[in-house]
């Protein structure tokens, strides 16, 4: 059996976690263990967006779907199959690896992982330990100055899903996720909080959503976290390293760091040795469990994939990948701070658009920014984005809906915001009519909706109608007319609000305030 030739072939690949390429940062003081200094690393496995799996024609399955009916033979480890590399994949992996700021290798291999679980049907899962698709790069937090390494990036397949039946003592296997691709991201362990790794976490779930090479979706399993913790004293060595395995949320990985924290410092401080343990996250009692020891790992026994020959991209391959870069997180957040957008403004849209749907093999999904792009075109910015985030967004929302249910076209809303610049409705009507349009699905134009519920604003000129309506608000509230005419001036929004209601929304809210006082003087 031909090995390919590694001083330490037998070593894990957390083990390329070596004290020497941990990097000093300040210290950092925190009042939940003083004195203390806690290392973290992350694993992270990011199911790759691609219609196919990675060595299969195999469409990848989907949440929800009947189990064992998107398997091949290759994918069931039939005798005599042959992988064939999808080379959508490759490219996603490399979209990646340029967003990261790291090396894409012109030559990467392929090697076997060999363990025996009833998930994995070959017994061995094909990945690149020794030679992977990219290394090096780093990724910018968003809270403070603070950027982490990245170790590297390597191609492998995905195992099945095994479910345990309680009620027949029984593991079920379902072969419908093996072999879909995966993406291996390892960090180097420059994170020193709960908080930090989080951020960490979030910031490359919004990458990988940005180049469409993940949906990153934490609680379907299509992106999952091995946290590595250790925890040393200020100025000491570092202390040993234990792995937490298969984290599928942000709470729970913070709750699994600041437990095995806690944990850590009770046994130095008892005297005792910190064992290094792969363990793993009991949710109900937030706290960590031993799962094997450093002892038991087994030997991977890694040995070179004798079916698939070397990966080769060219540098031209790559160029070409990198001049169709999307616009990464930072890049179109600047962006939209440049178009006038207040910090807040930007964030809320940054945030909805993480959310968006990614399209298969590349294909980005229409989020909010692209959105907002094609709504603010010789539209003001500003009057756009309130547009979006206080009366659509906020509507959305109150009726439990995402922005990927959102009915309203960009015509629709735009030549809405134009009706009400143009003083044709007025904002109250404007958002009337919006809700109309969300409710009832409508493809209509505004502009005929606003014939049809008779939402056309009254012109200044239109006194008449407009001070019908101020007399019909005072003989409504007759107390805080008097409130007005005795003094308090306060009490007249009370008004104002009674004349837009009985004008639905067509009346001018400053031209009543002015007829109400007029009329109240007399």
């Amino acid at each position: 059996m031909l090995v390919r030739h590694c001083p330490w072939r037998s070593i894990q690949l957390h083990q390329l976690w070596r004290s020497r390429a941990i990097h000093t940062r300040e210290v950092i003081h925190d009042k939940r263990w003083p004195g203390w200094q806690v290392i973290i690393g992350i694993e992270v496995h990011a199911q790759i967006k691609s219609r196919r799996k990675l060595f299969s024609e195999s469409f990848t399955s989907r949440p929800g779907e009947t189990p064992n009916t998107t398997v091949s033979a290759f994918d069931s480890a039939f005798p005599g199959t042959l992988p064939v590399l999808n080379p959508k994949c490759v490219e996603l992996a490399v979209r990646t690896a340029l967003a990261l700021n790291s090396k894409v290798h012109h030559r990467s291999a392929f090697d076997r992982k060999h363990y025996f679980y009833s998930d994995l049907p070959a017994g061995y899962q094909i990945t690149q330990r020794y030679s992977p698709l990219a290394s090096g790069g780093y990724i910018k937090l968003s809270k403070g100055d603070v950027a982490v390494g990245i170790t590297q990036i390597q191609l492998e397949q995905d195992t099945a899903k095994s479910t345990f039946d309680g009620l027949r003592h029984t593991s079920l296997i379902d072969l419908n996720r093996a072999g879909s691709g995966l993406m291996e991201i390892v960090s180097e362990p420059d994170m020193r909080s709960p908080e930090e790794a989080a951020d960490y976490v979030r910031t490359l779930q919004a990458v990988l959503r940005c180049v469409g090479s993940s949906d990153g979706n934490m609680e379907q399993g299509s992106f999952r976290c091995d946290v590595n913790v250790s925890v040393n004293k200020h100025g000491q060595p570092h202390g040993t390293r234990c792995e937490i395995k298969n984290l599928n949320s942000v709470k729970f990985m913070m709750m699994a760091i600041t437990s095995e924290v806690f944990r850590h410092i009770e046994l130095l401080e008892s005297g005792c040795s910190v064992p290094q343990d792969t363990r793993g996250f009991d949710e109900n009692k937030a706290e960590t469990f031993k799962l094997r020891s450093k002892v038991d790992s087994p030997d991977y026994r890694y040995m070179p994939d004798p079916n698939i020959p070397p990966l080769l991209l060219s540098e031209e391959y790559i160029e070409t990948i990198r001049k169709t870069m999307p616009d990464l997180p930072d890049a179109t957040r600047a962006r939209l701070l440049n178009l006038g957008l207040s910090e807040r403004d930007a964030d809320v849209l940054m945030a909805v658009d993480s959310g968006r749907e990614i399209g298969f093999d590349g294909e980005l999904g229409k989020g909010a920014v692209t959105y907002f792009d094609s709504l603010a075109q010789q539209r003001d910015p500003r009057v756009v984005v309130n547009w979006m985030t206080h009366e659509l967004i906020g509507q959305l929302t109150a009726r439990k809906e995402t922005f990927s249910d959102n009915p309203v076209s960009v015509e629709q809303l735009g030549e809405l915001i134009d009706l009400v610049q143009d003083s044709k409705i007025t904002g109250t009507s404007g958002k009337s009519l919006l809700k109309h349009i969300i409710a009832n699905r409508s493809s209509s134009a505004p502009s005929a909706l606003t014939r049809e519920l008779s939402l056309e604003a009254v012109s200044e000129d239109d006194n008449a109608s407009t001070r019908a309506w101020c007399v019909e608000a005072i003989e409504a509230l007759p107390k805080e007319a008097e409130a007005v005419r005795q003094g308090n001036p306060r009490v007249l929004n009370k008004l104002v609000g009674k004349v837009m209601q009985l004008s639905r929304g067509r009346a001018d809210a400053q031209n009543a305030r002015v007829v109400l006082e007029d009329v109240l003087r007399r």
